[in-house]
């Protein structure tokens, strides 16, 4: 890790958390009107993944990240994955009605719908979402199955930042920073793993 510069006030390490700050803002902002979500969380892992290059990563280049990149495909992925929380939401509703077998049926659909949210996250990480969502998810599913370390890791990120958003609800418009920080690692990480 490179030492601070002559008049830098913070090192390298605490721009990167100011960087990964600004961005999970901008991101909370793009998130505001829901099917855009997908997008804004790909785009976050985009400009994160870009500061491995050396590039800013901040909220500005994420906002012009975002306008060249916003299309038809990226609202239709933003309403299929709230499509997909309201019929988990509905299903997990009627098992907790006292339907025979809800408890059994409420653990299933849990195990899908995490499955599916691990899927849906490291789609969002992926470099082909940037341009073809089918091909990102595809490919996320894949890793999904092959790399359960990384798929663990996705879940540990959700749930960290479903608490902190929970226990102090101002920080749930800073959490898609580091949750995108977290998704853009667990891909990296695999790619890694991947090469060697």
């Amino acid at each position: 890790m490179p030492a601070r510069e002559a008049g830098e006030v913070f090192g390298p390490r605490m721009t990167l958390f100011a960087d990964v700050l600004s961005v999970g803002l901008a991101t909370a902002v793009a998130c505001l009107p829901l099917l855009t979500a997908p997008a804004a969380l790909s785009t976050a892992c985009a400009v994160l993944r870009g500061a491995r290059e050396g590039q800013p990563a901040t909220a500005g280049r994420y906002f012009a990240l975002l306008r060249r990149r916003l299309r038809g495909g990226d609202l239709a992925a933003g309403a299929l994955a709230w499509a997909g929380v309201l019929l988990l939401a509905a299903d997990l509703a009627l098992a907790g009605a006292g339907l025979p077998g809800g408890a059994a049926f409420a653990v299933t659909a849990a195990g899908i719908g995490a499955c599916a949210v691990v899927a849906g996250l490291r789609a969002c990480a992926r470099p082909e979402s940037l341009t073809d969502w089918r091909a990102a998810l595809r490919l996320a599913a894949r890793d999904s199955v092959r790399d359960v370390g990384g798929s663990g890791l996705v879940l540990l990120a959700v749930a960290t930042a479903a608490l902190c958003a929970w226990t102090l609800l101002p920080l749930a418009f800073l959490a898609p920073g580091p949750l995108a920080l977290a998704l853009t690692a667990v891909h990296v990480r695999l790619a890694v793993i991947s090469e060697s």
